[in-house]
Protein backbone atom coordinates (compact mmCIF):
# COMPACT_ATOMS: atom_id res chain seq x y z
CA UNK A 1 0.00 0.00 0.00
CA UNK A 2 1.36 3.39 -1.01
CA UNK A 3 1.77 5.89 1.80
CA UNK A 4 3.05 9.43 1.78
CA UNK A 5 3.98 11.21 4.99
CA UNK A 6 4.74 14.91 5.17
CA UNK A 7 6.85 16.47 7.89
CA UNK A 8 8.67 19.70 8.62
CA UNK A 9 5.75 22.05 9.08
CA UNK A 10 5.51 24.52 11.92
CA UNK A 11 5.22 28.18 12.81
CA UNK A 12 7.66 30.69 11.41
CA UNK A 13 7.90 34.47 11.27
CA UNK A 14 7.47 36.33 8.00
CA UNK A 15 10.68 36.15 5.99
CA UNK A 16 11.61 32.84 7.57
CA UNK A 17 12.20 29.46 5.97
CA UNK A 18 10.97 25.92 6.31
CA UNK A 19 11.84 22.66 4.59
CA UNK A 20 9.06 20.17 4.13
CA UNK A 21 9.73 16.50 3.52
CA UNK A 22 7.52 13.84 1.96
CA UNK A 23 8.56 10.28 2.74
CA UNK A 24 7.06 7.77 0.32
CA UNK A 25 6.55 4.05 0.75
CA UNK A 26 6.00 3.07 -2.89
CA UNK A 27 8.30 0.93 -4.97
CA UNK A 28 9.79 2.54 -8.08
CA UNK A 29 9.59 5.98 -6.48
CA UNK A 30 11.68 7.32 -9.36
CA UNK A 31 8.78 6.74 -11.75
CA UNK A 32 6.40 8.97 -9.83
CA UNK A 33 5.81 12.62 -10.53
CA UNK A 34 5.90 14.23 -7.10
CA UNK A 35 3.97 17.37 -6.28
CA UNK A 36 3.16 19.77 -3.49
CA UNK A 37 -0.21 21.41 -2.93
CA UNK A 38 -1.60 23.59 -0.18
CA UNK A 39 -4.95 24.51 1.25
CA UNK A 40 -5.55 27.63 3.28
CA UNK A 41 -8.55 27.96 5.61
CA UNK A 42 -11.71 28.60 3.62
CA UNK A 43 -9.98 28.18 0.28
CA UNK A 44 -9.65 25.46 -2.31
CA UNK A 45 -6.55 23.33 -2.53
CA UNK A 46 -4.02 24.92 -4.88
CA UNK A 47 -1.06 23.49 -6.72
CA UNK A 48 2.37 24.65 -5.55
CA UNK A 49 4.97 22.77 -7.60
CA UNK A 50 5.84 19.44 -9.08
CA UNK A 51 8.98 17.59 -10.05
CA UNK A 52 9.07 15.13 -12.90
CA UNK A 53 10.88 11.83 -13.09
CA UNK A 54 13.72 13.50 -14.99
CA UNK A 55 14.12 16.12 -12.24
CA UNK A 56 12.56 18.98 -14.18
CA UNK A 57 10.41 21.27 -12.08
CA UNK A 58 7.43 23.58 -12.47
CA UNK A 59 6.08 26.14 -10.00
CA UNK A 60 2.97 28.20 -9.47
CA UNK A 61 3.73 31.83 -10.26
CA UNK A 62 3.40 33.06 -6.68
CA UNK A 63 6.01 30.54 -5.47
CA UNK A 64 8.65 31.08 -8.16
CA UNK A 65 11.92 32.27 -6.71
CA UNK A 66 10.89 31.48 -3.13
CA UNK A 67 10.11 27.75 -3.16
CA UNK A 68 12.28 24.90 -4.44
CA UNK A 69 11.04 21.37 -4.98
CA UNK A 70 13.52 18.51 -5.09
CA UNK A 71 13.67 14.75 -4.76
CA UNK A 72 16.04 12.11 -3.50
CA UNK A 73 15.17 8.85 -5.25
CA UNK A 74 17.58 6.88 -3.09
CA UNK A 75 15.65 7.98 0.01
CA UNK A 76 12.16 7.83 -1.57
CA UNK A 77 11.67 11.41 -0.42
CA UNK A 78 10.54 14.66 -1.97
CA UNK A 79 11.24 18.06 -0.47
CA UNK A 80 9.89 21.58 -0.58
CA UNK A 81 12.28 24.31 0.53
CA UNK A 82 10.32 27.46 1.31
CA UNK A 83 12.13 30.77 1.76
CA UNK A 84 10.94 34.32 2.41
CA UNK A 85 7.68 33.02 3.76
CA UNK A 86 4.68 35.33 3.89
CA UNK A 87 1.53 35.23 6.01
CA UNK A 88 -0.43 34.26 2.89
CA UNK A 89 1.64 31.08 2.70
CA UNK A 90 -0.15 29.83 5.81
CA UNK A 91 -1.87 26.57 4.86
CA UNK A 92 -1.84 22.82 5.18
CA UNK A 93 0.71 21.52 2.70
CA UNK A 94 0.16 18.17 1.02
CA UNK A 95 2.43 16.08 -1.13
CA UNK A 96 1.25 13.83 -3.93
CA UNK A 97 2.77 11.06 -5.99
CA UNK A 98 1.40 10.26 -9.42
CA UNK A 99 2.09 7.29 -11.72
CA UNK A 100 -1.03 5.90 -13.37
CA UNK A 101 -2.90 7.03 -10.25
CA UNK A 102 -2.34 9.69 -7.66
CA UNK A 103 -1.67 9.27 -3.97
CA UNK A 104 -1.84 11.87 -1.23
CA UNK A 105 -0.36 12.43 2.18
CA UNK A 106 -2.20 13.67 5.26
CA UNK A 107 -0.68 17.13 5.18
CA UNK A 108 1.49 19.27 7.44
CA UNK A 109 0.51 22.65 8.84
CA UNK A 110 2.59 25.72 7.97
CA UNK A 111 1.80 28.92 9.83
CA UNK A 112 3.55 32.20 9.01
CA UNK A 113 2.89 34.76 11.69
CA UNK A 114 4.68 37.40 13.70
Amino acid sequence: QVQLMESGGGTVQPGGSLRLSCAASMNMFNRYVMGWYRQAPGKQREWVAHINTDGSTTYADSMKGRFTISRDNARNTAYLQMNNLKPEDTAVYYCSGRWFQEYWGQGTQVTVSS
